[in-house]
């Protein structure tokens, strides 16, 4: 395997890891601690959702032949609370997810070298893509940590409980 072909698949995998993690950390949460604001200038899950979905659907509709912010994105508009159910929440997070990943899945090792334009301004494919990978990633981390604040120590962790860490460490690993 070439490294384009590897670097495709790798950051495929990165991507549907951030989109698992924040699966499991919308699922434990109802609609109120969605729209949980720890203060008036701070972003709800619900918020943060809404700008995730705008985000990937600007930058990856059309991915390599478009300019990456949209001309019909409403960024602004994405910050705003807006009383979005979860369940169009859960539905906004999956159509973002799925466009992201479908269009990740459709390139072609020639494509990473590729110019693409983000708000006029160039960038190689594979700056793009990992620009985007830490974008969401930041983004999955405030889902989580303002998750894990709601819910305390009802919330289930999403990977190694604390205090869990030796026992982990003697079960068998599973590539």
């Amino acid at each position: 395997m070439q490294f384009e072909e590897a670097f495709i698949k790798d950051i495929h995998s990165r991507f549907k890891t951030y989109k698992e993690m924040g699966d499991k950390a919308l699922l434990q949460l109802d609609e109120a601690q969605l729209h949980f604001r720890p203060s008036p200038e701070s972003n709800s899950i619900a918020i943060i959702v809404q700008h995730m979905y705008g985000n990937m659907l600007s930058r990856f509709t059309n991915f390599l032949t478009e300019d990456g912010e949209k001309h019909w994105r409403k960024r602004d508009a994405e910050f705003e609370a807006a009383g979005i159910s979860r369940q169009d929440l859960l539905s906004f997070w999956n159509a973002g997810w799925e466009c992201l990943l479908g269009a990740v899945t459709a390139l072609q090792p020639e494509n990473l070298m590729q110019t693409i334009t983000i708000r006029s301004e160039p960038h190689l494919v594979y700056d793009a893509l990992l620009r985007q990978l830490a974008h969401h990633a930041s983004h999955v981390g405030q889902i989580i940590t303002l998750g894990k604040m709601q819910k305390d120590a009802a919330w289930v962790p999403l990977s190694i409980a604390k205090g869990q860490s030796e026992a982990f460490k003697t079960k068998p690993w599973k590539p």
